[in-house]
């Protein structure tokens, strides 16, 4: 038996009002999960970009580097645990990870040369990969099929609210008692908070509970549509197979693209926007304004996305995402910078959601660790590119008028590309029936 299975019910779900599908307690679990991962891990980045510039007379190339290293080795540490998740399960990887992202993050604050830096962001890499996106998506893909949009909606919510509420915080510690105060107050978070999450709430899959998913008879006892759902949700792929698809190639190479933008522009958003609006403090602000846009609209969008061909509403978002920074570059204006830094927001956690809702519509369930792991190996390169670009031109043009020009005709290219992303028919044979265990542990092989 595997080791996850003797956690099947985790504490909370004998205290939890049983009314409720136990489904959207792993929902909420995630968004605390992903609150204090993703709020240090991701949006403490941005905030600790331009302090680490001028305490060590660094350059933004040499940071934006250590930023770049992060996201590469975030991205190959996911590809590889992705496979072992679909077999066994991400709550051991995501137990490790966060202990291990509490101590590299608190670390940050007593880093004196450039080669620390770049080994204290590898650890953090390594920690983010094991215990966040692959981790957390896998899991939302496992508990809901019919009703995945809203239930990732609620469970990445966490990840903007991180934005929200850490950016300035972070900012305020680093005026009252610098990187030295601000970096091991954000490492302890992370661990006093995500620990507990995994320990008391997470059970990575419902069949492991006795429940299915969306808490509704499972596909397979319809016909139909119901059995062609049953059939693609269960397909099982390798990373071969998946990588001999128009659709996977489509999905990965428009991921790439938007996200390198997306990361450059956002992991120097507070470097831009200092001076525009005048100080650290309202840049940061900015920055929670960026992540308030990105709650709402991913709330909203969660609440009809089911219903919507995922690849055009990706599309729109990718034009609207460029659109929003081609304005914020040439119209230097205070109230319009809130206004077009709020309509950013609107996309950017939208295109991470949509990432991970287009893998599971097309790849499915069982198999999604190993697929994801590889569109995310390739978005997280992207993501360590992105700032590492925009730093590089800065400093060659002397401002990022040129680099966030550069981002937004990356992301009108990677609308382009999504097209591409369609469903895979699904197979003429159907699945042999599984056991809730086989499910959940995946077939002989599965994973190779």
């Amino acid at each position: 038996m595997i080791a996850s299975s003797r956690r099947a019910c985790p504490p909370a779900a004998r205290v939890l009002p049983r009314r409720l599908f136990y489904g959207w307690y792993v929902a909420v679990g995630c968004a605390v999960f992903m609150f204090v991962g993703v709020g240090v891990g991701y949006y403490g980045l941005a905030v600790f970009l331009k302090p680490l510039k001028d305490e060590h007379h660094w350059s933004t190339t040499a940071v934006s580097g250590a930023t770049g290293l992060y996201f590469t080795i975030a991205g190959l540490v996911g590809a590889a645990i992705g496979p072992r998740i679909d077999r066994s399960g991400p709550v051991l990887f995501m137990v490790v990870g966060s202990v291990l992202l509490g101590l590299s993050a608190a670390a940050i604050g007593v880093v004196e040369s450039l080669w620390q830096l770049y080994l204290v962001y590898a650890v953090l890499a390594v920690a983010y990969g094991m215990s966040a996106s692959v981790a957390v998506n896998a899991i939302m893909t496992r508990w809901f099929v019919r009703k995945r949009a809203k239930a990732m909606s609620v469970s990445s919510t966490g990840v903007s609210v991180g934005g929200v509420v850490l950016s300035p915080l972070i900012s305020r510690l680093i005026d009252v008692g610098g990187i030295e105060l601000a970096a091991p107050l954000m490492g302890a978070l992370v661990v006093v908070v995500a620990l507990p999450v995994v320990a008391l709430v997470i059970s990575w899959d419902p069949n492991l509970m006795g429940l299915t998913a969306d808490g509704e008879p499972p596909p397979m006892a319809g016909v139909g549509e119901d059995r062609v759902l049953e059939r693609v949700q269960l397909r099982r792929w390798t990373g071969r197979e998946a990588a001999h698809t128009p659709s996977f190639w489509g999905v990965l190479v428009a991921f790439l693209l938007v996200l390198m933008a997306q990361t450059g522009y956002v992991i120097h958003q507070v470097s831009f926007l200092e001076d525009r609006l005048g100080s650290r403090d309202n840049a940061a602000f900015a920055l929670s304004v960026t992540a308030l846009g990105s709650v709402v609209a991913r709330l909203v969008v969660g609440l009809f996305a089911d219903a919507l061909d995922k690849r055009l509403l990706t599309v729109v978002l990718f034009v609207v995402q460029a659109s929003a920074i081609l304005l914020i570059i040439h119209v230097d204006n205070v109230p319009a910078t809130w206004a077009l830094t709020l309509v950013f927001g609107f996309t950017i956690g939208n295109v991470y959601m949509m990432q991970s809702l287009l893998v599971g519509e097309i790849f499915g369930l069982v198999s999604f660790g190993a697929v994801f792991g590889l569109v995310s190996l390739a978005s997280q390169v992207g993501s360590g590119g992105g700032p590492f670009m925009v730093g590089l031109l800065h400093d060659g043009t002397g401002g990022y008028g040129v680099p966030f020009t550069v981002t937004a005709v990356l992301t009108y290219l990677a609308a382009g590309a999504v097209l591409f992303a369609r469903p895979v028919p699904a197979p003429a044979r159907e699945p042999a029936p599984q056991t809730a265990a086989e499910t959940a542990a995946g077939a002989p092989g599965a994973g190779r």
